[in-house]
């Protein structure tokens, strides 16, 4: 597969560029983002010891892979790197990948970042992975993505059941569960309100 963006092209947002998170990204102060309990409340890389050789390891699996794109999403009014939106894996075959998102920087929080980083990637999804579905699920718990999808145009899409239950654990199983919700966005209907 082709790789869609190259080392150094940008992905201009309202608020904010997107680039390939490069090795050099991987620094003490990405280590902290992941080490720092409300930061990494809702990420799944909080189960796992986190060192700068953890981070450059998957920084190199995501530069390497071709069904990812992982970006630094860097504020426009400071050019400081706050955060990291992942486009995939992307299923070439249906034609849709997850997309799922962090802004490290406290700083950073509440000024609509998170919003413009995620609909700057789907419209990089859309637009040159040629993707016909970008989805993202989520804990029950985490208002903060709710939000962030309903304002980047994506649809709750549970309609059944309303939501997976149960589907995640506060700590591997020994916790408390909690349910999962999930959101898509279709190519053909996407209107993102930001």
């Amino acid at each position: 597969m082709i790789r869609l963006i190259q080392p150094g092209e940008w992905l201009e947002g309202r608020r904010i560029r997107l680039r390939l998170v490069e090795l050099s990204d991987c620094s003490e102060r990405y280590l902290a983002w992941l080490e720092d309990p409300e930061v990494n409340r809702y990420l799944e890389t909080r189960w796992t010891k986190q060192s700068i050789e953890t981070i450059r390891a998957f920084v190199t699996s995501m530069l390497e892979s071709p069904h990812s794109y992982l970006f630094a999403i860097v504020a426009k009014d400071t050019e400081r790197h706050v955060g990291n939106v992942k486009l995939g894996p992307i299923d070439n075959y249906h034609l849709y990948a997850d997309v799922s998102y962090f802004i490290g920087d406290r700083d950073a929080w509440g000024k609509g970042f998170a919003t413009d980083s995620v609909v700057t990637a789907t419209r990089f999804g859309f637009d040159r992975c040629k993707l016909h579905r970008v989805q993202a699920g989520f804990y029950e718990t985490n208002v903060g993505s709710q939000r962030v999808l309903e304002k980047s145009g994506f649809k709750y899409e549970m309609k059944n059941e309303k939501k997976l239950r149960q589907r995640a654990s506060d700590e591997g199983g020994a916790g408390n569960w909690e349910d999962h919700l999930w959101y898509g966005a279709l190519a053909d209907a996407w209107k993102p309100e930001a």
